[in-house]
């Protein structure tokens, strides 16, 4: 159902692909993630150049070492040569930058197709060549790549863009876009061309004063800077345009909730006789930086104002403690608490985390001092008449705290009286997610999100504005050291032999290990080493004789929860799993993990994950296997992961080299994303200067009755309600 958009330009960007480029070519350019004329028209170029630049070509060949990507270059030709014989003839070409950069095209085909493309390139020093890049013989080719020539006559070669040949010939600025193997670079030019015909006589949606205190142009002022420039400058004001825009639509609609949670009336919760029942019970000290940040919570708790906290803190820091006692404060002031987890495993371990710690406390009203509560879990994989009795139990108040799942987020739950949501690995669930819980009619509910991943300050600060944020750094007395360590497997053989023989002497010492893998099974189609694969191999060599148990998520639910509940009881020694056990799961037994692949997961994802070992009094011994070169981006990666624990630290490194991802929504790889073009760290400014925006716009139009920033607002809406659709 399309949004009801306010203004004509909103209407038309949002307008499909398939209506102005038809349903074949916009089929393409779902691989550009690219479904609206809005999406195509800010698909920036990856190179900007004039039509007499060349591509530098040693430059573009380092930067795409670690992965093979279709690109575009512009190149001289330095020679011609035919290779091989009839009928399995080639044809090199050998192209060159004018710095000392090199690169082969290699074509394959009939005879006389590789005549015909012999006498193109023989006649002429410069064309542009698309195609994929990848490596032979350790040296970097483009095989079979799509070419056109520009010669004195114009434009000839294996496609034909007479608009390109314009552009190129005439030296004004050229866009090398981002491409597949079904849209060449040219292909998009011409498409993105189309576009901007569409869009002609586009009235800008922003207000004057807007773009005014913003210093950027109008927006189809900024369209045709980005992809017809006149100049340098009108294409980085063009661009500016665009990033102005991604900051200022999701700083605009975070203000506006803001806004409306202040509005809003919470329970004011205050500590009694269940959270002193709880503290007295604790078997540890709770550590200074625990005590701030409770005292904190306690706070936004007693406030007639909802909370609208994150809890960030590294692996182990204790947020679970902190959580469960403001969970006590709301049962305490009569009303109920969820904690929302994003796994059925991940729910069920918090259960019994707070179970083992309320002890008889958690057993419904106790007689005598009347202090106690009842703790349900809801997961999607409950059976009927289960799910229905602890439906009951919620909606009737009996349960005043509730554990689950995203099935918490179905319309059939209900509840008496709700007072606390926490959202565990915030990351997992955006704004719209947690906002399904929010009405549940009656006073709003505080909000508590907990995540394991640290936040870099320049993210706090803009991305999650509409949250107060508290820190923990300090690991509690009693967590055991983590070694890190890379394994080379392409050049350390006998280290990989010794990590399973570790493995062998870690178990015959009582303890348990973790074996992580990026895939499933061989079937799957993705790179990487399989867990099934794994299990089959390890168990019939390095590890026979030892208890193995496999872990992925496409096992069923009953099979999963029951492989933990084994692992948990120590009938397993080892287990076999994918990244899904990242976050929640603790056992304190687990002293070693072995990361296979493990430059196929981000630096905050190997952080979490082994953050799983070293929890009780057993050092911890973490095994990156890994066949990456030591010099590339990808080894890079695993070495700081491995000379580092700060996670705070990690994040940084993280967020430098990887997209934010999505804002008010879930992060999906593959989809649209609300910070395509905008990167925190480098846009820093931009990001603050839009937020003060914003808030003078929330201050003069409180009522959003300016159609434009209405738009705004309901553009990355609707984008983050997709997403949740999606994921529900």
């Amino acid at each position: 159902m399309a949004a009801p958009w306010k203004t004509q330009a909103f209407a038309t960007l949002a307008t499909p692909l398939s209506k102005v480029l038809g349903e074949p070519t916009a089929k393409a350019f779902l691989g550009l993630h690219c479904h609206t004329l809005g999406d195509l028209l800010r698909l920036l170029p990856r190179h900007l150049m004039s039509g007499t630049d060349l591509t530098d070509l040693k430059e573009l060949v380092i930067s795409h070492r670690a992965h093979e990507e279709y690109i575009a270059v512009l190149a001289h030709v330095a020679s011609v040569e035919l290779k091989g014989h009839s009928p399995k003839q080639r044809l090199e070409v050998r192209l060159h930058d004018d710095r000392g950069g090199f690169l082969t095209a290699t074509f394959f085909g009939r005879n006389s197709l590789i005549t015909y493309w012999q006498k193109i390139l023989s006649s002429s020093q410069r064309g542009i060549f698309a195609g994929k890049l990848g490596w032979f013989r350790d040296a970097p080719q483009l095989a079979h790549p799509a070419f056109v020539m520009i010669t004195d006559q114009g434009f000839v070669g294996s496609v034909q863009n007479m608009k390109m040949a314009q552009v190129v010939t005439s030296g004004s600025f050229i866009g090398l876009y981002p491409q597949t193997a079904k849209l060449p670079t040219w292909t998009v030019s011409e498409s993105i061309g189309l576009g901007l015909e569409s869009v002609a006589g586009l009235k800008d949606p922003l207000p004057d004063w807007v773009r005014s205190r913003g210093d950027v142009p109008d927006l189809l002022g900024a369209f045709q800077g980005v992809h017809t420039p006149s100049s340098r400058e009108a294409y980085d004001r063009g661009v500016k345009r665009l990033l102005f825009d991604e900051a200022f639509s999701t700083q605009v609609a975070l203000a506006y909730r803001r806004q409306a949670t202040s509005r809003d009336k919470a329970l004011p919760c205050r500590a009694g006789g269940l959270v002193k029942a709880f503290e007295a019970r604790l078997p540890f000290t709770l550590t200074g930086e625990q005590m701030s940040v409770g005292e904190e919570i306690a706070q936004d708790l007693a406030r007639t104002a909802p909370m609208q906290r994150l809890l960030q803190g590294e692996v182990g820091s204790g947020k679970t403690v902190l959580a469960l006692r403001a969970m006590l404060c709301v049962v305490d002031s009569g009303g109920q608490a969820v904690l929302l987890a994003p796994t059925e495993i991940l729910a069920a371990q918090h259960r019994d985390t707070i179970a083992r710690l309320l002890g008889d406390l958690g057993q419904g009203t106790l007689l005598g001092d009347g202090v106690g509560t009842n703790i349900a879990l809801v997961t999607g994989s409950m059976p009927p008449a289960a799910k229905t009795r602890t439906l009951e139990e919620i909606a009737s108040g009996v349960a005043g705290i509730v554990i689950g799942t995203h099935a918490l987020l179905q319309n059939t739950v209900s509840f008496q009286n709700l007072g606390l949501v926490v959202v565990d690995e915030q990351h997992r669930f955006g704004v719209e997610q947690r906002g399904v819980l929010m009405n549940q009619g009656g006073p709003r509910p505080h909000v508590l999100v907990m995540t394991a991943t640290p936040i870099p300050r320049s993210v706090a600060m803009t991305i999650f504005a509409d949250l107060d944020v508290s820190t923990l750094k300090e690991i509690p007395a009693g967590r055991a050291e983590v070694t890190t360590t890379v394994v080379d497997t392409t050049s350390q053989t006998a280290w990989v032999d010794r990590a399973w023989q570790r493995v062998r002497e870690e178990v015959s010492q009582g303890r348990q290990v973790y074996i992580v893998a990026p895939r499933i099974d061989p079937s799957d189609g993705k790179l990487g080493t399989s867990v099934v694969e794994l299990v089959d191999m390890l168990t019939k060599g390095p590890l026979a004789g030892l208890k193995v148990g496999l872990l992925h998520g496409r096992l069923p639910s009953a099979e999963k929860t029951a492989t933990m509940d084994r692992f948990s009881s120590h009938q397993l020694d080892v287990l076999v799993a994918t990244s899904m056990i990242e976050v929640g799961v603790d056992h304190p037994e687990a002293s070693m993990m072995v990361i296979m692949d493990a430059e196929m997961f981000g630096i905050s994802q190997l952080h979490q994950l082994r953050g799983r070992i070293g929890r009780g009094r057993f050092p911890g011994v973490c095994l990156l296997m890994t066949s990456a070169e030591p010099e590339s981006p990808a080894r890079q990666r695993l070495d700081e992961v491995a000379a580092t624990s700060d996670g705070f630290t990690l994040a940084e490194i993280d967020l430098a080299q990887r997209r934010e991802g999505d804002v008010l929504g879930m992060t999906q790889s593959g989809k649209r994303s609300s910070l395509r073009l905008l990167r925190v760290l480098e846009h820093q400014d931009m990001i603050s200067l839009a937020r003060t925006i914003a808030q003078e716009v929330v201050e003069k139009d409180p009522d959003l009755t300016d159609e434009g920033i209405a738009d705004y607002v309901l553009d990355i809406n609707s984008r983050a309600q997709a997403d949740f659709d999606e994921a529900m």
